[in-house]
């Protein structure tokens, strides 16, 4: 049986440009709920003084994952206009090319960390 897989990605927000990237987000929500239905949840949040966000996504499985990724490297190339990544984190266990690509998508110095081993736990 497939594992749930959590993903949390930490980006900066370029300056000036929050305005901009809350409505981009706002509007890629409905996209998202429409088109990935393998996305469980995703909720995304702002520190205090909006320099950064962090959007936490929960999938059923590394092949949802892998679904939520297909076309990311076009979507991303848009979000990237206001957000810098900072770090992404995995918690379940990916598929190893969903991580290779994922590494190639965040660029260069973006740290991407893994904790595969499921301890127990629920999800309502």
């Amino acid at each position: 049986m497939s594992e749930p897989i959590v993903f949390i990605s930490r980006n900066k927000i370029k300056e000036g440009k929050t305005d901009e990237f809350r409505k981009h987000y706002r509007d890629s929500v409905p996209l998202t709920n429409a088109g990935k239905p393998g996305t469980l949840a995703q909720r995304a949040y702002e520190n205090e003084p909006a320099t950064e966000v962090t959007i936490v996504r929960l999938f059923p499985s590394a092949d949802a994952l892998d679904l939520q990724i297909q076309g990311a490297d076009e979507r991303s190339k848009k979000t990237y206009e206001f957000i810098e990544p900072i770090s992404i984190e995995i918690f379940g266990t990916p598929n190893p090319a969903t991580v290779e690509k994922m590494k190639k998508i965040a660029g260069s110095g973006v740290v991407v960390s893994i904790s595969p081993h499921y301890i127990d736990g629920f999800i309502r």
